[in-house]
C-alpha cells in the first residue's frame, strides 16, 4: 500500500490537477521532513509536535535554505496535513496556525533548546561571577528582553512576590514581563548572596547587574558576555543577546503560546493600535508564561 506521502502526491496530481513541478516540489519538501523525523525517531506524522516542525524549519534554514524556501517547506507541510485530516489520517493539525511570514522573521538567529541548555550551563557556578552571568543568561532567555532593557534594570524593578519585572522599552514605554521559576531562583541567589560582593560605588547601588568594578553593565558589556559564553559552550552560530530574544519568542510559539501574548511580552509596538501597555493583564501574562515557556 502506498505511504501517506505517496497518496498525497497522487491526490494533488490527479484530483487537484497540479503540475509536475509542483508535485516534485511537494515531494522534495516532505522527503526532507521525513528524513528529519527519522533522525529524531519520530515514526508517524501523528507523533509530530509543533516544536518538532519548528526545529525542522530552523534546521533547514541553518543548512543554507533561503527564507522563501523554508516558507515553502511550511506551506507544503500545511497542505499535506490538511489532506491527512481530510482523510482521517491525522488526529490534530499542529501546523494549522503557524504563520509563514511571522515564522520567516524569527528563523534567523535562533538557538535550539539543546543549545540554550549548553549556553546556560557554561558559567561556573562555583564562582560569584559565574552565578551573576548565569542569572543574566537565564533572565535574557526567560523574558526576551532587549539588551538595553536588561542593562538598565534596577533591583527595584524585580517583583518577586508576583514573578514579573518592569522595564522600559523603545520610546521609554514601560511594560511588565513575567519570568519563570528558574530565573527567579537565580535572581534570588544573585541579589542575596552575590551582588553585595560586586558593590563598589554608591552610585551603582540601584542597578541590578554589576561588573567586577561595581559599575552597571553596558549594552556592549552584556553583548561580549553572551558572545563569550556561546564560544565556551561550543556553539558555532553567531549568538548575541538578540539571539536569546529570538529564541524566547520561537520557543514560546513552538510550545503553543498565542502570538499576541508573545508580542505583548516582547513589547512590540504593533500588538495593538492604541495604548497597548495600559491593557496588559499581568496575571494573564504570568499564567501564559508559566504554561508555555520551557524554563518556567
Amino acid at each position: 500500500m502506498n505511504t501517506p506521502v505517496e497518496q498525497f502526491l497522487d491526490y494533488v496530481t490527479l484530483e487537484r490537477g497540479l503540475s509536475g513541478n509542483t508535485r516534485s516540489a511537494y515531494e522534495d519538501d516532505l522527503t526532507a521532513l521525513h528524513r528529519f523525523m527519522e533522525k529524531r525517531s519520530v515514526r508517524q506524522f501523528n507523533d509530530l509536535e509543533r516544536k518538532d516542525v519548528l526545529e525542522f524549519l530552523m534546521a533547514e534554514r541553518e543548512r543554507g535554505l533561503s527564507v522563501n524556501s523554508v516558507s515553502r517547506r511550511l506551506v507544503a507541510i500545511r497542505v499535506f496535513f490538511r489532506y491527512l485530516q481530510q482523510e482521517s489520517l491525522l488526529d490534530r493539525n499542529v501546523v494549522e496556525i503557524m504563520d509563514s511570514p511571522k515564522l520567516a522573521k524569527i528563523l534567523p538567529g535562533v538557538l535550539t533548546s539543546r543549545e540554550v541548555e549548553r549556553l546556560l550551563d557554561a558559567p561556573d557556578l562555583k564562582e560569584p561571577r559565574g552565578v551573576r552571568d548565569r542569572t543574566i543568561l537565564e533572565l535574557l532567555y526567560a523574558t526576551g528582553l532587549r539588551v538595553s532593557e536588561a542593562a538598565a534594570l534596577a533591583v527595584g524593578d524585580i517583583q518577586f512576590d508576583s514573578d514579573y519585572l518592569r522595564c522600559f522599552g523603545k520610546g521609554s514605554k514601560a511594560r511588565v514581563v513575567p519570568f519563570g521559576r528558574q530565573a527567579k531562583d537565580f535572581l534570588t541567589r544573585y541579589i542575596d548572596q552575590v551582588r553585595p560582593g560586586f558593590l563598589r560605588d554608591d552610585d551603582a547601588e540601584g542597578q541590578l547587574f554589576l561588573t567586577r568594578l561595581g559599575r552597571g553593565f553596558t549594552r556592549q558589556g552584556l553583548w561580549r558576555l553572551v558572545k563569550g559564553y556561546a564560544q565556551s559552550a561550543g556553539i558555532s552560530k553567531n549568538v548575541t543577546p538578540h539571539t536569546l530574544r529570538h529564541s524566547f519568542a520561537s520557543h514560546m510559539l513552538a510550545n503553543g503560546a498565542p502570538l499576541r501574548i508573545i508580542q505583548e511580552i516582547l513589547g512590540h509596538a504593533d500588538i495593538a493600535t492604541t495604548q497597548v501597555y495600559t491593557h496588559v493583564d499581568e496575571g494573564r501574562l504570568r499564567a501564559s508564561h508559566s504554561q508555555f515557556h520551557p524554563r518556567a
